[in-house]
């Protein structure tokens, strides 16, 4: 017979506490929908396919699969520890809680990292994207004006960031159902300039499923999970949910039908339209494809969506890093100015200074080759990567905590753990290793260690911080705290 303990006292509020109490809870059901959908398509698919596919051919589609399956398995887990206990800054505390101290503040500081480097990297693109209309425009005045516009959004209400990723995860999931709807219509009725040519062999007849080996499907994996980047923002925004226990699991479930949809689906109408050896791997698939079919202005179509997928990113990272910096604040992983809130119910602090390091990263930006953004993606990788993995073990010792019967059992349970966990902390080591097999993605691997020194470095000094505020702690031992396995 399991033992349960009984429930656990209200947890107490306060400037320390991490949870959600402080901050308010604005998205609606369709927000959490929204963000759920539009954390899975980015400009890593609209974008990064491009040269993913020249590299796997056809092979791609089983690279997204395999991939999505790694990423449905950590939704699955982040779900049932989010009904757990939905906070904001989920991993973070979720690390801290089940793995130790030190878990919770490498989580936080690296995840807050991965998204002011995505989110610097999105405003360059924005402005790269805006000259294709005003050629005459400085690349950083349009990313000045996005972030500005996006940091007001986020410092007003929750319930505005949940309406601008509502409005661009409509634009890109549109371009996506169109794309489905011309290339079904294409392949059974055989109009227009690709009716002749458009079939689903042209998926295996261009040299083959893998016309490059399985090597070339492998390679192709930092690609695809920097195109996942971002489906575990559903758990950042746990703490400001509406009826969380209800809309997050929801939105969990839906995730792997709309990585088929929107990555295998569009993918496979790509190349059923137009094979894949007549793509061009610096030309986004999708603006070819609206080409070929004789769509009018079809690149700038395109332009507006990738746009939009920038901004939304872009969105994203000022929403998150204000969050994970307050749960590090509540956690005292960081200054204690971070874990207040504005009379709007939001970090505004961690807000305007996530943002003040991507407007410095945006002016650094000016000056970095066209090779930056592949070194961007790689390290951004590496802490996806570093996050999904703790996710999975943090959801390893939860279950564990379950047998043992410290923890009540959820309804909402990942299938097929503990295996499924260990097949998601293989695929991840795999997709490291790979990441020294191409001189541009190698970077991530020197930039790590040095991350890994300065993620050590404060940490102790975060922990000397801690116990200069308990009279008669050492400085140098770890300073005991309330367990949160209650």
């Amino acid at each position: 017979m399991t033992h349960q303990t009984p429930p656990p006292p209200p947890r107490p509020t306060g400037p320390d506490d991490p949870g959600s109490e402080h901050l308010h809870r604005g998205l609606q059901p369709r927000h959490i929908q929204m963000i759920a959908i539009g954390g899975t398509i980015g400009v890593g698919l609209f974008l990064g396919s491009a040269q993913a596919l020249h590299d796997a051919g056809p092979g791609l589609l089983i690279t997204y699969a395999v991939a999505g399956l790694v990423v449905f398995f950590v939704m699955r887990a982040l779900g049932e520890l989010l009904v757990h206990r939905p906070v904001s800054g989920s991993f973070a505390t979720y690390a801290e809680e089940f793995i130790g101290k030190w878990a919770g503040f490498a989580t936080g500081w690296s995840y807050w990292l991965m998204w002011v480097v995505t989110g610097t990297a999105e405003l360059t693109a924005a402005g790269i994207y805006v000259r294709y209309w005003w050629p005459e425009v400085p690349q950083w005045l349009p990313g000045l004006i996005a972030l500005a516009i996006l940091g007001v959004a986020n410092l007003l209400a929750v319930r505005l960031f949940g309406e601008f990723e509502f409005w661009f995860a409509i634009i890109k999931v549109l371009t996506i159902v169109v794309l489905l709807l011309m290339a079904a219509a294409i392949l059974i009725f055989g109009f227009g300039p690709l009716g002749q040519t458009a079939s689903l062999s042209n998926i295996w007849t261009h040299g083959g499923f893998f016309p490059h080996g399985m090597a070339g499907a492998l390679l192709a994996l930092q690609v695809v999970v920097f195109a996942f980047v971002g489906v575990e923002l559903l758990g950042v925004t746990a703490g400001e949910s509406k009826d969380p226990e209800k809309t997050l699991p929801s939105a969990v479930r839906r995730v792997i039908w709309r990585i088929a949809l929107f990555y295998l689906g569009a993918l496979t109408a790509v190349m059923a339209l137009v094979p894949w050896n007549q793509l061009d791997p610096d030309v986004s698939p999708f603006v070819l494809v609206f080409a070929k079919v004789g769509v009018p202005a079809a690149a700038g179509v395109v332009n507006v969506v990738v746009l939009t997928a920038a901004l939304s990113s872009c969105n994203s990272g000022v929403f998150s890093t204000g969050r994970m910096l307050f749960t590090l604040a509540g956690d005292r992983h960081a200054p204690a100015a971070f874990g207040k809130v504005s009379r709007q119910g939001v970090p505004a602090a961690g807000i305007l200074a996530s943002m003040a390091v991507m407007l410095l990263g945006v002016a650094a930006n000016y000056f970095v080759p066209k090779e930056a953004f592949a070194y961007v993606t790689s390290v951004a990788t590496i802490a996806a990567v570093f996050t999904w993995g703790i996710i999975v073990c943090a959801h390893l010792r939860y279950r564990a905590a379950v047998r043992a019967g410290r923890l009540r059992p959820v309804a909402f349970r990942m299938p097929l753990a503990p295996a499924s966990n260990y097949f998601v902390l293989a695929f991840l080591g795999l997709v490291l290793v790979l990441l020294a097999f191409d001189a541009e993605t190698r970077i991530a691997l020197y930039v790590a260690p040095v991350w890994a020194v300065i993620l050590v470095a404060g940490y102790r000094l975060a922990r000397r911080t801690r116990a200069a505020g308990r009279p008669g702690v050492p400085p140098d031992e770890e300073v005991p705290e309330p367990s949160r396995l209650t």
